[in-house]
């Protein structure tokens, strides 16, 4: 478990079907399709698989022209290629797009993801057919992510991540450059100085103390709050008043109907 990480490094059907990657046995069929499928990636894909993203949950009106008029913003296009069915020619709904530079991949990567187009949430991710090791696809019982009505979601990728398991510490997610860049200051020794951190938990006090007594509400904050508890009580006085009073007419009403009733008979 310690080479536990909430992106999956190389894809495993069993760790795929698990929420945090620790299944040891398959909880539905697919899984187990998965787990015997042998699939080999399309020899007739060409281009530079490290150099094109997958883009899915497209909308089926969206177009090649539509998708290079969004995707050329972060950089220069090699190619476009959006699946469409044999048959009928109809869009998928998912397309890949290979760039010229890694620079415009990345920067494509982290801000077009979730991007809406033609009314539509797209889904932005790496290609993985031709990158990553052991990779099924979904009609295979494999990929990644997938609709909680299936019962079939798969995790480990950037859709659904793996959760950390109960018994591990927090992992941050730098796969996708996540984590923070920030640099801390750690003496030579390679712990801090615990003079410096008094001194910064001291300041940090300092810092909050204000902030803390305006929360508190001291002096005419305090007047205020009181004063608003006053008028709060005084609303629900007057609507249990009118309440009864509504009790009371509808008692009033059923007893007049009933002896009306008994004047009748």
């Amino acid at each position: 478990m310690s080479d536990w990480a909430p992106i999956a490094k190389e894809y495993d059907p069993l760790k795929a079907g698990s929420i945090d990657g620790t299944d040891e046995e398959p909880h539905d069929r697919a899984i187990w399709r998965a787990m015997l499928a042998r699939y080999v990636p399309n020899k007739g894909v060409t281009g530079e698989p490290h150099l094109t993203l997958f883009v899915a949950r497209l909308n089926l009106q969206t177009t090649e022209e539509k998708l290079k008029e969004v995707f050329s913003r972060y950089g220069d296009i090699r190619k476009i290629r959006l699946v469409r069915d044999l048959v009928t020619g109809f869009s998928k709904g998912y397309a890949f797009v290979e760039y010229k530079e890694e620079r415009a991949l990345l920067k494509a990567h982290r801000d077009a993801n979730r991007l809406v187009i033609d009314q539509h949430e797209i889904f932005v991710d790496f290609e993985l057919e031709r990158t990553l090791k052991g990779w099924i696809p979904r009609r295979l019982g494999g990929g990644f992510g997938g609709k909680k009505e299936s019962g079939q979601l798969r995790f480990g990728g950037r859709d659904r991540p793996f959760r950390k398991p109960i018994n591990l510490p927090n992992v941050k997610n730098d796969f996708y450059g996540e984590g923070s860049s920030e640099k801390r200051n750690w003496s030579r020794e390679g712990t801090r100085d615990w003079r410096t951190r008094d001194r910064d938990q001291e300041r940090s006090r300092d810092k909050r103390w204000p902030d803390r007594e305006r929360s508190w509400g001291w002096g005419d904050s305090e007047r205020e709050r009181d004063s608003k508890e006053e008028r709060s009580r005084g609303r629900e006085r007057k609507d249990r008043d009118r309440k009864d009073r509504d009790r009371d007419r509808s008692r009033d009403r059923d007893t007049k109907k009933q002896r009306d009733d008994d004047k009748h008979r």
